[in-house]
């Protein structure tokens, strides 16, 4: 159901309908120099090093309201207001359920209208940086974005 692939220094996360769901920024560690960490990161890629975790960013929510031409009236600007809030309190659940130790809630680069929220996550053990393996580690918390109605 979940797909990833390799972007960069990151890994676009996929749901089933081949959409973008998010992306995990696995911790590298210490790179030196750091001029040289696309060729680094790469190398780390190729030869599957192991990684501990990273950082797994995800849409937070869209409100439906920052549109350049949004023209509407106070009812539906009140009912986006209700949709979002009662999103809000399933993330807040969400998040007690995981536990990181932070999050952070950003606007999205691709959509002025969108948050996205960053968190932690540790993998269970070393995980070498290939695909599936990745997959195994984040599949529990892509299960509960799914089964939290979040994702």
């Amino acid at each position: 159901m979940w797909k990833l692939e390799f972007d960069e220094y990151y890994f676009r996360i996929f749901d089933s309908k081949k959409l973008i769901a998010g992306y995990l920024d696995p911790d590298y560690g210490d790179i030196f120099p750091k001029e040289n960490a696309e060729e680094i990161i790469s190398t780390m890629v190729k030869n599957h090093d192991k990684v501990l975790g990273g950082l797994m960013m995800v849409p937070l929510v869209k409100f439906g309201l920052f549109d350049t031409d949004l023209n509407t009236e106070l009812s539906e600007i009140e009912t986006n207001v209700i949709r979002v809030n009662t999103h809000l309190q399933k993330w807040k659940q969400f998040l007690f359920k995981l536990n990181p130790p932070f999050h952070s809630v950003r606007i999205s680069h691709t959509d002025q209208d969108m948050l996205t929220i960053t968190f932690p996550i540790k993998f269970s053990k070393p995980t070498p940086l290939e695909k599936n393996q990745l997959l195994e580690e984040i599949f529990p918390i892509l299960d509960l974005l799914q089964k939290s109605d979040l994702s």
